[in-house]
């Protein structure tokens, strides 16, 4: 951010300048010769959270590709809504490389893992596009890994990795609804009419068709034809099926076939499921099955969200998964919630009792429910009373790029906020973002500045992958949101961007006090402020100056002591207090972080 100094903000800097003792630099000095003083506890409140998208991350197994006979390219020709290669081995390798600790993540939140439906629905308004379950929203076996994700031990040795360099791992899932009825599962599974004879190939579209072709081999009107699918478990516009309600728990999001999470006696196994499960019973099939949920996979007598809850949990003890992020939350009753939180919470124990030799084992936190409540904001509601920890935050943003983040010169303002509001008041946390898949990314051009403002955001802060290196739009066809969810072009990262959110990544990595702390502001323009964070036994402070490029006095005795040493962790200097001002160089940017530091022995 380049903000001109005013004269109140020039009148301010002369007063500093007579305060004390002026210190000097050494030169620039390896990040590893010095360590913070007191960063303060791990916390989720002030976590930087990194969503990748599995499929359009990085491909580290192309043998998984063409999984369940899914195409990179459609018979289009496009790419839009494919799965494009992306899974556990490729995030695993990612790990291993560092790339997540040099943005010094806490926190990675993946898109769902669990089997998603096999073939392709409709894409945009138009059909345009074949739109596969890419993302992980259309549910079809929450017991099995998606074959294109990888194999259990493949996602096992992900979450070990990630666990052993002390960043948890958060599961996207839904309890909403499941994927939308395809063709490639009717062939699999025997439902909806098409003939097991059928050709797929003869229902695919040509030059001047859509891919909403093949729904007219559909029997849209006989309930013996959707009789085996999910039955009872859903609501949907199907003949013999539950219809759908006018209520955000009956209503179907999308068109999508809404779980009747509300119902409290056993109704039995969906048909779909038994019929998976029974070809499944070939030892082939073992590779990809959750261990902890093999005794999930049989009639149990119990209700639709109990199914659910038991099978999301089975993850949680197998692979000693932190946290949940949960989607469509305001879609089910918030008892289900509830439920599958206490579940949870119970499996990471098991988890933790039954592999001490993990890395993951060593994690003391609760297990963490993260929601999405659509539009809401920098408030606490009652979903921090029933399981919640933290909702995501759609003002920052804003829904239609009209939030804070696009008004930097709101800075001062809004930081102010933000800590009284989460880290002075009440006690809750948001997680807010630049980008996001289902709204828009944040313009390419101006990431820097976007960054600053996010990374140094109190509360939690979530980097949607690509926004580290300015990932650029992809193509969306006649659903623009698509775009948003483009691949990680791993052979024209932005550097400079990328340097840039390491840089402010890793300070708030190694401070607790700047997603969790007191903020003072100092000057607004140019704009100096500090953040403290003091509990018995933590005293972490940091100090931040956003401003013009060139040497500055900074008014340290507001917050250091005499003979501490501070590094500015974006110049990467070292400087020693001598008194109550210290001049610094602010570099290019006009950037200069502050944190307490000790020479490493």
């Amino acid at each position: 951010m380049k903000t001109k100094f005013t004269v109140k903000g020039i009148l301010l800097l002369s007063i500093f300048f007579t305060l004390g003792t002026i210190s000097g630099c050494t030169d620039q000095t390896s990040m590893e010769d010095y360590q913070v003083a007191d960063s303060g506890v791990f916390s989720y409140d002030s976590a930087a959270v990194y969503f990748a998208m599995t499929d359009r991350f990085y491909d580290g197994n192309p043998d998984n590709n063409t999984s369940y006979g899914r195409e990179p390219v459609d018979a289009l020709g496009k790419d839009i809504a494919t799965f494009h290669g992306g899974d556990f081995a490729g995030l695993t390798e990612k790990l291993e490389e560092g790339y997540f600790q040099n943005l010094g993540v806490d926190v990675l939140w993946v898109s769902a893992p669990y089997e998603q439906i096999h073939g392709f629905i409709g894409g945009g308004s138009r059909g345009d596009f074949a739109h596969y379950g890419f993302h992980g929203y259309y549910a079809l076996d929450w017991t099995m890994m998606d074959r294109n994700f990888g194999t259990v031990e493949e996602f096992r040795t992900f979450v070990n990795t990630a666990h052993a360099q002390e960043i948890r791992v958060f599961l996207d899932v839904v309890m909403n609804h499941v994927g939308y009825p395809n063709m490639q599962d009717m062939l699999d599974y025997d439902y909806g009419g098409i003939a097991g004879d059928t050709d797929p190939e003869a229902l695919l579209p040509e030059e001047g068709e859509d891919f909403h072709k093949w729904t007219g081999a559909v029997d849209w009107e006989d309930p013996d034809a959707w009789e085996d699918w999910w039955g009872d478990w859903v609501r949907g516009k199907l003949p013999g099926y539950h219809p759908p309600g006018d209520t955000v728990y009956t209503q179907n999001l999308y068109g999508l076939p809404d779980i009747r999470t509300e119902v409290t006696e056993d109704i039995g196994l969906p048909g779909i499921l038994q019929s998976k499960w029974d070809i499944e019973q070939d030892p082939a099939y073992e590779p990809w099955k959750i261990p902890a949920a093999r005794e999930l996979r049989r009639d149990l007598g119990i209700p639709p969200a109990e199914y659910l809850s038991r099978w999301l949990a089975s993850w949680v003890e197998e692979f000693g998964i932190n946290g949940f992020r949960i989607d469509t939350a305001r879609h089910v009753e918030i008892e289900r919630w509830e439920e599958l939180k206490e579940r949870s919470s119970e499996a990471l124990q098991t988890f933790r009792r039954e592999n001490p030799e993990e890395p993951g084992a060593l994690f003391e936190e609760d297990f963490f429910f993260l929601g999405e409540v659509w539009g809401h904001g920098l408030n606490r509601n009652y979903y921090y009373d029933h399981g919640f920890d933290a909702l995501i935050n759609f003002t920052f943003q804003g829904e239609r790029r009209d939030g804070p983040a696009y008004f930097p010169d709101r800075m001062p303002r809004i930081f102010e906020n933000y800590s009284a509001s989460i880290n002075e008041v009440e006690n809750f946390t948001v997680l807010s973002y630049l980008s996001q898949h289902d709204t828009s990314l944040y313009p390419r051009d101006r990431l820097e500045e976007g960054g600053t403002y996010l990374m140094l955001l109190p509360g939690m802060v979530k980097i949607f992958y690509g926004d580290e290196a300015a990932r650029e739009a992809g193509e969306g066809g006649s659903d623009a949101t698509m775009g948003t969810r483009s691949s990680m072009d791993w052979e024209a990262l932005d550097e400079d961007v990328l340097q840039h959110f390491q840089k402010l990544g890793q300070f708030r990595n190694r401070n607790r006090s700047v997603g969790g702390g007191h903020h003072t502001t100092l000057s607004r323009e140019p704009f100096i402020f500090t953040r403290t964070f003091e509990e018995p036994g933590q005293n972490n402070r940091v100090m931040v100056y956003l401003g013009e490029e060139e040497r500055i006095t900074l008014p340290v005795g507001e917050v250091f002591q005499k003979g501490e040493i501070l590094r500015d962790a974006y110049q990467n200097r070292i400087y020693e207090v001598n008194g109550d001002t210290l001049e610094v160089d602010a570099g290019e940017k006009g950037i200069v972080l502050l944190e307490v530091v000790q020479k490493v022995e």
